[in-house]
């Protein structure tokens, strides 16, 4: 049947309900039965498909309960990422590829609708005086939030898929990110507490790639994460407590960013702190507290390479303390952070560890890299598909202080 015919009934028998019935007094049983009822009322006479059928009845009760029309996209496990640019145009990606749907919202009254569930749901607020906002659905999927007049086309919303099951270092192995063999060395570096960033572009699969190695976290450890939007799923850590960001009111106060959150963390004797994404001045409070018997803290950030993200650590910690010697941030990066992991989407759109470095320190000044591990590719690479692996580099592991402190006595 046209989807012209599909979007009338679904319009139409929604407009029919909630003209007929008092939904406070209506239970989620009997909103269905009743959208049931009138969906077999309305195409009485009329050849419908059981599947169209259903597809609607879902869809009108979704638009008087839930998000409308984004339930059924979301309740699809093979979709990663949703993109509204306005009622008219909605994309989605699967498998990595960007597709156009063909369906749409009644209309920008019905999108700004529900916008404003999503974002009641996690307590904050977006409107014309707030119209950026990040937030999360139920699941933990990260919302972002544009409102007109700062979008031209109409609310933007971009919906970054969570998935139901953590994602795990044995995952990451079957996905060929990373070999057994160099999850065992992660696993090492982890429990011995070494500081570790993982950075890498848009999309490369930085908080899941945090995700999975914070699951090496030792159960007896008191941890503190702190995100923008709650999505990390750390299963093995009985003390745990997670912190999230709030933004300002209407009347411009009340705001809890990163920064505020790490200074709290500090006063709640955490072992360690897991810093969601770190993008402004709060880099420096976070290198402050691995530099102070915090080890073993684990954090994401964006950067095209391991040196690049040293240079963006570096400009971060700038604009949160104006006028410190370039010198001193250096050497409070270098002193800081342990090992860098750098991931990369390819050409072929799969997501790759591309390079595991160490930091050794600060000389003649600049900070100095040791590379671990880097991805090579092998033979079979073509220009669609990538094929490749990381591979171990000659030089050794430098700094084994805390390795040997844990007492491992072997070579990394």
């Amino acid at each position: 049947m046209p989807q012209e015919i599909l979007n009338e009934a679904r319009e139409s028998i929604r407009k029919k309900i909630l003209e007929n019935i008092n939904l406070t007094k209506t239970t989620d049983e009997m909103l269905e039965e009743q959208v049931r009822r009138e969906v077999d009322r309305y195409f009485e006479g009329r050849y419908v498909s059981i599947g169209e059928k259903a597809f609607l009845i879902d869809q009108i009760f979704s638009s008087i309960r839930g998000f409308g029309l984004l339930d059924t996209i979301i309740n699809d496990d093979s979709v990663t990422e949703v993109m509204i640019n306005g009622p008219k145009e909605i994309f989605i990606e699967k498998s990595g590829k960007l597709t156009a749907l063909e369906e749409h919202f009644e209309s920008e009254e019905k999108l700004q609708d529900i916008i404003q569930r999503i974002v009641a749901l996690a307590g904050r607020e977006v409107n014309q005086a707030n119209p950026i906002v990040d937030t999360r659905l139920p699941d933990g999927s990260r919302v972002n939030v544009v409102l007109p007049p700062i979008s031209l086309k109409g609310p933007i919303v971009t919906i970054r898929k969570f998935s139901k099951e953590p994602m795990t270092v044995e995952k990451l192995i079957q996905y060929k990110s990373i070999t057994p063999q160099i999850a065992e060395v992660l696993k090492l570096l982890v429990r011995a507490k070494y500081n570790i960033f993982i950075c890498g572009g848009t999309g490369s699969g930085k908080t899941t790639f945090l995700n999975a190695i914070s699951n090496f976290i030792p159960s007896d450890e008191r941890v503190i994460t702190i995100e923008d939007s709650a999505e990390l799923q750390i299963a093995n850590v009985d003390n745990l407590v997670s912190l999230e960001t709030r933004n300002a009111n209407t009347a411009g106060v009340g705001a809890v960013t990163i920064r505020d959150l790490i200074k709290s963390a500090l006063r709640m004797r955490p072992d360690r702190i897991v810093v969601g994404e770190v993008r402004g001045a709060e880099a420096l409070d976070m290198l402050q507290a691995m530099n102070t018997g915090h080890d073993g803290s684990l954090s994401t950030g964006h950067a095209n390479s391991t040196r690049d993200m040293l240079s963006r650590l570096e400009t971060m910690v700038l604009t949160g303390a104006d006028g410190l010697p370039l010198d001193a941030v250096r050497q409070q990066i270098a002193s800081a952070v342990d090992i860098i992991v750098h991931l990369s989407r390819l050409r072929d759109r799969s997501r790759k560890t591309m390079e595991i470095t160490e930091v050794v320190g600060y000389e003649n000044g600049s900070i100095r890299l040791n590379p671990l591990y880097r991805f090579e590719e092998d033979e079979n690479s073509t220009i669609d598909k990538v094929s490749g692996e990381l591979k171990r580099t000659q030089s050794p592991l430098l700094n084994d202080f805390k390795l040997k402190l844990m007492g491992y006595r072997g070579k990394i």
